[in-house]
C-alpha cells in the first residue's frame, strides 16, 4: 500500500510507539487550574470544561465531551494518547510512529506528511502542539484531559473537523506551600520509570511548580538479522525523560501570568514491523508455526538498524486581565521547536531492500487574543483573533533514503528542503438568553491558510525540483440552542461547519502530483444530558450527522505505490452515529461507561488500487470500475469502527486505622475497522477487533498508596495500524507495582 512515511513529515518518521508508559497522572491538585481557580467553585460533582475559554459545567454546555482528571488517567491506566482510546467513546488511535492517526468519530489524520492537515487538532496548556507529531509526549502531572466530539471550527478553528483534544498540566498554587507527589513503578521488561512535582511558594503573589518525568524500559520485540543471524540493533528500548517548569505571578487581583516550559527526550528505541503476510500474528508468543520468523507481531526479522528519537521544547505564557467591568482579555503565546529521527527496515524482511532513514526540525510560532465578556450579563460573547507559524526543515545532504544496495543513487530517494505554513483567523461568539434557562449561540470564524514547499528530490538517480505553493480560505459558524429543562435535564441542538485545508503531494513519477483541495463538513447534533438520584447518576445521550464536501482520503500513488497520494471525494461523505456516556457513583462503588455507533458511506469516488496491476484508465468521476479501478461509494471510512464500548468499575473498601483497599477494572472494545479504502482482506487491510482489559488494586494509607497494576491483562496481540503492507503491534500484557507518597 501507501508509504506515508514518504514525504515531508514526520510521517514514517515514526510509527510511533504503541507501549503504554507506566508512569500514571496522580490526582490533580485542588484547585490547580488558574482558569478555574479566579472563578467560583462549582457544585459538588460538576465537571468543568474550558475548551470554549469560558469556565462552563460539560451538563449544561452545547456540545459533545468527555473530560478525565488526573485522577481518573491513573484510575483508567492512561500514560498515553493510545489509551486514550480505551476510556473514551469514539475514539480511535492508530500508531505508525512519532506521528500518528488520532481519529474522533472517524475523521483524523489521512497521511502523514507536514502537508495534510489533522482532523483532530491538540492543545497543551491552551496552545495547538506540532501538527501530528512529537505525540509520544507522556501525560504527567496532568490537571484534566479535555476529549471534544464534532466540528470545533468556531472557537478551536481549523484541523478539528472531528474534534479537539486538550491536554492541561497542573498549575502552580499561590498560598498553597509546599505540596506535590513523587510516583515510582517497576514492572515487565526492566521497566521502571518515576515522576514527581512540587509546588513551590515564592511569595504571596508569586508560586513555582516544577514537574519531571523518566522511564526505562526494555523493548517488546524478537528481532533476528538476515539468515536467522543475530540482530545487534535497538529492538525498542526505551529511554525517556522529561521536565515542565511552570510560574505563576498575580501581582493584583485582576492580572495573572502564567508561563509553562516542557523539555522532552523521548527515545523509543525502535518501531519495527511485520508484514501482514504473517499468517500467524495473532498467536501467542512460542506457539509453533512453519516458519520460526513469523510466530507472532512481536518476533521480526531486519536488515538494518532501527532508531526512533523526538526531542523537543516548548514554552507558553498565558496573560489574563479583567477590566473593572468583569470583561477579560486573554493572551495565549506559544513557541515550539524540536527534532525528530526515524530509521528503520520497511519491508519487515532480512532482505536487504527499503531502508528508511529521517531526521527533521520543525519549528512553531502561535498567539491568540481573546475578549471574553462577564457570565453574569443576559448576553454573552467573545471575540478574538489566532495565528499559527510552523517550518518544517528537511536538512541537507538528504533526508530520506530508500533502496538497495545503500549508496546507489539509481535505487535511493532523497529529498531536502523547507516546508513552512501559516494560518491566520478571526472569530467570535454571541449567546443571548432567552429565558434564563433557554440560551441560543451563534459564532463564526474566517481563517486563511497557506503553505509552500522549496525542497530538491533525486528520486532513483533524476533530480526533481519542487516549488509549490497553495492557499485556502473558508468561513465556519455554528448556531446552538440550549434548554435547561429542570435542574438535573439539559436538551441542545445545533449545526456547525469545519474546515481542513488543502495541500500539497510528494513529487514522484518525475513530477509534482496535483495539490488537493480543502474539506468542509456541515454538521447536526442534538443531545441530552441529565442527573439521576440526587446526581448519583450522571448521563449524556447524543445523535449526529455529518456532511463532508470533498473530503480528504488517501490512496497509493499510482506510480509508485508506496508513497501516499491525498485527494479529495468528488460527491458528498456522510458520517452518522449516536453516542452514550454514564458515570454512576453510589457510597464506595463507581461506574463507568461510554459507547459510540458509526457509520460512514463515502461519496461517488472511482481510485486505482495501486497494489493491483491496473489494466484500464481510471477517472475519479465516471471509472470505469474494473478489476483494478474501484467504485469506492458507500464504503466505510478507514479507522472508523462501526462501534466502541469503555465501562470500568472500582469499591473503595475501608480497613480501618485510615486504611483502603481499591479494586478497579476496565475494558475497551474496539469494532474491527479497515486500515484502506480498498478494503481487500486477502492485503490485510482489515484490522480486528481490540478488546482490552486493565486492572489494578491500590492500597491507601494517609498520604502513601501501593498499586499494583497490569494493563492489557488478557495479553491480546493485536496490529496498532497497517502502514504499506506492515503491521504495528499494539502494547502486549504489562504488569507491575507503582509507589505514590503525596506530600
Amino acid at each position: 500500500m501507501r508509504l506515508r512515511s514518504c514525504w515531508l513529515g514526520v510521517s514514517v518518521l515514526a510509527l510511533l510507539s504503541t507501549g503504554q508508559a507506566v508512569a500514571q497522572s496522580v490526582p490533580a491538585d485542588p484547585g490547580a487550574s488558574t482558569e478555574q481557580a479566579e472563578s467560583p467553585a462549582p457544585q459538588q460533582g460538576d465537571i468543568i470544561v474550558t475548551a470554549r475559554r469560558r469556565n462552563e459545567n460539560l451538563q449544561t454546555t452545547p456540545l459533545s465531551g468527555s473530560v478525565l482528571s488526573g485522577t481518573d488517567l491513573a484510575n483508567k491506566g492512561v500514560s498515553s494518547v493510545d489509551a486514550l482510546q480505551f476510556a473514551t467513546p469514539s475514539v480511535v488511535v492508530n500508531n505508525f510512529g512519532q506521528g500518528i492517526d488520532f481519529n474522533v468519530r472517524g475523521i483524523g489524520k489521512g497521511e502523514h506528511n507536514t502537508q495534510t492537515a489533522t482532523g483532530v487538532i491538540t492543545y497543551r496548556d491552551g496552545a495547538p502542539t506540532f501538527p501530528g507529531y512529537f505525540a509520544q509526549e507522556p501525560y504527567y502531572d496532568v490537571a484534566n484531559i479535555q476529549v471534544l466530539r464534532g466540528p470545533q471550527g468556531t472557537i478551536v478553528g481549523q484541523n478539528a473537523t472531528g474534534g479537539a483534544v486538550f491536554v492541561n498540566s497542573n498549575d502552580p498554587i499561590i498560598g498553597g506551600g509546599y505540596r506535590g507527589y513523587i510516583n515510582a513503578n517497576v514492572g515487565n521488561y526492566s521497566d521502571v520509570g518515576v515522576q514527581g512535582a512540587v509546588n513551590i511558594p515564592v511569595s504571596d503573589t508569586l508560586a513555582a511548580r516544577f514537574a519531571v518525568y523518566g522511564q526505562r524500559r526494555d523493548g517488546f520485540y524478537d528481532i533476528t538479522g538476515p539468515g536467522g543471524s543475530k540482530y545487534t540493533g535497538n529492538n525498542g528500548d526505551v529511554r525517556q525523560i522529561a521536565g515542565r517548569f511552570s510560574l505563576l505571578w498575580k501581582p493584583t487581583s485582576r492580572l495573572s501570568i502564567l508561563s509553562k516550559t516542557d523539555v522532552d527526550y523521548l527515545d523509543m528505541g525502535a518501531y519495527p514491523a511485520s508484514p501482514f503476510t504473517n499468517q500467524f500474528r495473532y498467536l501467542p508468543v512460542g506457539s509453533t508455526t512453519p516458519n520460526p520468523n513469523y510466530r507472532d507481531l512481536f518476533d521480526i526479522t531486519a536488515n538494518s538498524p532501527q532508531e526512533a528519537r523526538d526531542k523537543f521544547y516548548r514554552s507558553i505564557l498565558r496573560v489574563n486581565y479583567e477590566f473593572d467591568n468583569g470583561i477579560q482579555l486573554r493572551s495565549v503565546s506559544a513557541y515550539a521547536s524540536g527534532n525528530t529521527k526515524y530509521r528503520s527496515d520497511l519491508d519487515g524482511t532480512a532482505t536487504a531492500n527499503r531502508t528508511f532513514f529521517d531526521s527533521v526540525d520543525e519549528r512553531q510560532y502561535s498567539q491568540e487574543l481573546t475578549l471574553i465578556s462577564p457570565d453574569t450579563s443576559r448576553v454573552s460573547y467573545l471575540v478574538g483573533a489566532f495565528g499559527v507559524w510552523n517550518k518544517y526543515d528537511f536538512k541537507s545532504p538528504y533526508q530520506f533514503v530508500i533502496g538497495a544496495p545503500l549508496g546507489n543513487p539509481l535505487t535511493e530517494y532523497r529529498l531536502q528542503g523547507i516546508n513552512p505554513n501559516r494560518s491566520l483567523a478571526a472569530f467570535g461568539q454571541l449567546g443571548f438568553a432567552i429565558t434564563p434557562k433557554l440560551k441560543v449561540e451563534v459564532g463564526g470564524r474566517y481563517t486563511t491558510s497557506r503553505s509552500r514547499n522549496d525542497i530538491d528530490v533525486l528520486q532513483y538517480g533524476t533530480p526533481i525540483v519542487a516549488e509549490q505553493k497553495t492557499s485556502s480560505n473558508d468561513f465556519s459558524y455554528k448556531a446552538s440552542l440550549g434548554w435547561e429543562v429542570s435542574r438535573d435535564h439539559y436538551l441542545y441542538g445545533f449545526v456547525a461547519t469545519g474546515f481542513k485545508p488543502g495541500g500539497l503531494n510528494v513529487p514522484v513519477g518525475l513530477g509534482n502530483p496535483a495539490p488537493f483541495g480543502a474539506e468542509q463538513v456541515t454538521s447536526y447534533e442534538a443531545g441530552w444530558k441529565a442527573n439521576f438520584l440526587n446526581r448519583r447518576i450522571r448521563t449524556s445521550v447524543s445523535a449526529f450527522y455529518n456532511d463532508y464536501e470533498a473530503f480528504q482520503v488517501t490512496i497509493g500513488n499510482p506510480t509508485i505505490p508506496v508513497f501516499g497520494l491525498q485527494v479529495n471525494v468528488p460527491g458528498k461523505t456522510k458520517i452518522f452515529g449516536i453516542e452514550a456516556e454514564a458515570d454512576v457513583k453510589f457510597g464506595n462503588l463507581t461506574f463507568d461507561v461510554g459507547m459510540n455507533v458509526l457509520r460512514s458511506e463515502l461519496g461517488q469516488f472511482f481510485a486505482t488500487d495501486p497494489r493491483i496491476l491496473a489494466v484500464a484508465a481510471c477517472n475519479v468521476n465516471t471509472g470505469p470500475a474494473s478489476v483494478s479501478c474501484r467504485n469506492l461509494k458507500g464504503v466505510d471510512q478507514s479507522y472508523a469502527p462501526n462501534f466502541t464500548f469503555n465501562v470500568g468499575a472500582s469499591y473503595e473498601i475501608a480497613l480501618g486505622g485510615g486504611s483502603t483497599l481499591t479494586p478497579r477494572a476496565n475494558y475497551g472494545h474496539i469494532a474491527p475497522q479497515w486500515a484502506t479504502l480498498f478494503q481487500n482482506r486477502a492485503l490485510g487491510d482489515r484490522l480486528e477487533a481490540r478488546n482490552i482489559v486493565n486492572a489494578q488494586l491500590a492500597y491507601n494509607r494517609g498520604t502513601v498508596t501501593l498499586t499494583a497494576y497490569a494493563t492489557n491483562l488478557t495479553d491480546q496481540h493485536y496490529p496498532a495500524a497497517l502502514n504499506s503492507g506492515l503491521y504495528f503491534a499494539g502494547s502486549p500484557r504489562q504488569y507491575g507495582l507503582k509507589l505514590l507518597k503525596a506530600f
